[in-house]
């Protein structure tokens, strides 16, 4: 074993450019949290400030109702997390599978 270098594994995200600013993140079991990146890891832990967690509706889970809920400073787990995306400058675009119909 001690011939064998360990090799360090790469995240292949690049969150260094959403350092001090507002994202979005979505974990497993549906909840949903915003807040300021300050911090990351390759394992995906986020550190995030001024987080606020939006509740879901006590009938259907999987929907988001109006109602916040401020949590600060928190440790997000990075196997938890399943979506992260910037709070900010977010466009729809078309779907680029939806063949085009000429005529």
């Amino acid at each position: 074993m001690a011939d064998k270098e360990k090799k360090k594994k790469e995240s292949i995200f690049d969150l260094s450019k959403y350092i001090d600013k507002t994202i979005r993140v979505k974990f497993q079991g549906g909840r949903e949290a915003s807040g300021v990146l300050k911090g990351f890891d390759p394992l995906l832990n986020l550190v995030l400030d001024g987080t606020i967690e939006y509740m879901r509706d006590p009938d259907d889970q999987l929907k988001l109702t109006e109602d916040t809920r401020q949590l600060g400073l928190v440790v997000c787990r990075g196997t938890s997390v399943v979506l992260i995306c910037p709070q900010d400058g977010m466009e729809a675009i078309p779907n680029p599978f939806i063949q085009q119909q000429d005529g």
